[in-house]
């Protein structure tokens, strides 16, 4: 059965701002969504249960507790709520975690920031950001100075799924599109899109600084769960231009 379970009740919140972090292209939404939870102290709010999710248990270092996969933290005094990802989202079931969840956002009434990223190589270049919207989310970009898309593309994977989600219900969301490695996990990129999107349209203040300082450590970390991306590339969520297709 499809459903949130709440772990803290004494947890407020007020139509709060929701950042998506499943993973996908160089692990960008999973590095900044771990990062605004670390940074911020978010407090493990819910736990996620939809049909679709890998029927699979998760424990930590020093701790025999076992969790769901996929879960929900939040910051009250911010009003502010990160989805943490630990596992890949199957193709197939991507519309059905996206329904699952998107009845957990009307009843919160959250304003979702959905993040990807769009492979490319790297240089000497910092990634570029740009957004994309459905309802009046287009008004958060344009405060934010966000850029617009400079190609057509898609977004697949459970955040394309999210969006279309939004769109078909025309419901306020953004999406950011980050260019990122599309090999390695990409914590420079991350450092965008918390910098220059995250930040700027949940009005919130994150240092990046361990991002930048500790590059090399995250990559390291990540790179096993990097390679389990590589090897299911069609479960990730990520950008891609549209000319691939036509």
């Amino acid at each position: 059965m499809a459903r949130i379970s709440v772990l803290d009740d004494d947890v407020s919140l007020d139509e709060p701002t929701l950042v998506e972090g499943f993973p996908g292209v160089g692990l960008v939404g999973k590095i900044a969504t771990d990062h605004l939870i670390e940074t911020h102290e978010m407090v493990h709010y819910a736990n996620v249960h939809c049909e679709g999710l890998p029927r699979v248990a998760v424990y930590r270092e020093s701790d025999p507790s076992l969790t769901a996969p996929v879960r929900l933290y939040a910051d009250p005094e911010r009003d502010l709520v990160a989805l943490r990802s630990d596992v890949p989202v199957n193709p197939g079931a991507a519309t059905e975690v996206a329904g699952c969840l998107d009845d957990w956002f009307v009843e919160t009434a959250v304003f979702p920031i959905f993040l990807s990223g769009l492979g490319r190589e790297k240089d000497e270049t910092p990634p570029d950001l740009y957004g994309v919207a459905t309802g009046d989310g287009a008004d958060a970009l344009s405060l934010a100075e966000i850029s617009e898309p400079p190609e057509s593309g898609l977004v697949s994977g459970p955040t394309g799924a999210m969006l279309a989600e939004s769109l078909e219900r025309d419901r306020d969301a953004v999406g950011l599109v980050v260019e990122s490695d599309p090999q390695f996990p990409d914590p420079e990129a991350a450092r965008v899109l918390i910098r220059d999107g995250i930040d700027p349209i949940a009005d919130i203040e994150t240092s990046t600084d361990g991002l930048v300082e500790q590059a090399e450590e995250i990559r390291n970390a990540k790179q096993a769960f990097a390679k389990r991306m590589q090897e299911a590339t069609e479960e990730s969520s990520q950008a891609e231009p549209l000319k691939m297709f036509q």
